[in-house]
């Protein structure tokens, strides 16, 4: 089995890699095999179903304004996120981002993301960031989660791709 399981933690192969599409609403029309595994709905299910079906509540809305504005601007983005599956169970993934770009029109038709498993070094950085971004939000919202992102950026001196590359 290409899933494993840790209390409400799934963890899948370091090999192997989710993939998913979606239009240009975040509705996915395409999930691959281990997307729909891991995930725990039927392809009928997540098929035409808004992509944050997924979203996990320890997740920084913070991060994906920051995702959305990336993709939705023509640019790749990388990012770890926690997603829940339908049994609230979650697992991690550390996502590959990307808009699809119609060759004919030249114009954005979706978005293509894949998704592999994270690595223990990135999640021991980026978990104790997210609930401190989590913390601020609940206070100041999106902005003051964006400001402890940035001032974590900041005093790093690098940039939010560096930074989330560093932990492969």
């Amino acid at each position: 089995m290409s899933i494993t399981q840790k209390g409400d933690e799934l963890c899948f192969d370091e090999n192997l890699f989710i993939v998913s599409k979606t239009d240009l609403k975040g509705r996915i029309t395409y999930a691959n095999d281990l997307f729909i595994e891991i995930s725990g709905f039927k392809e009928s299910e997540l098929i035409g179903a808004a992509h944050n079906v997924l979203r996990h509540p320890d997740m920084p809305k913070a991060i994906f304004k920051l995702l959305w504005e990336r993709v939705q601007a023509g640019k790749e983005v990388f990012a770890y996120v926690k997603n829940r599956t339908k049994n609230n169970q979650y697992y991690w993934v550390h996502a590959y981002i990307t808009p699809i770009i119609d060759t004919n029109t030249n114009q954005l038709i979706g978005y293509h993301s894949v998704r592999r498993a994270p690595s223990q070094k990135g999640l021991d950085v980026i978990i104790p960031l997210y609930q401190k971004m989590l913390n601020a939000e609940r206070q100041g919202g999106i902005s003051a989660s964006n400001t402890v992102l940035e001032n974590t950026l900041s005093q790093l001196k690098v940039s939010y791709d560096a930074f989330i590359l560093s932990y492969e």
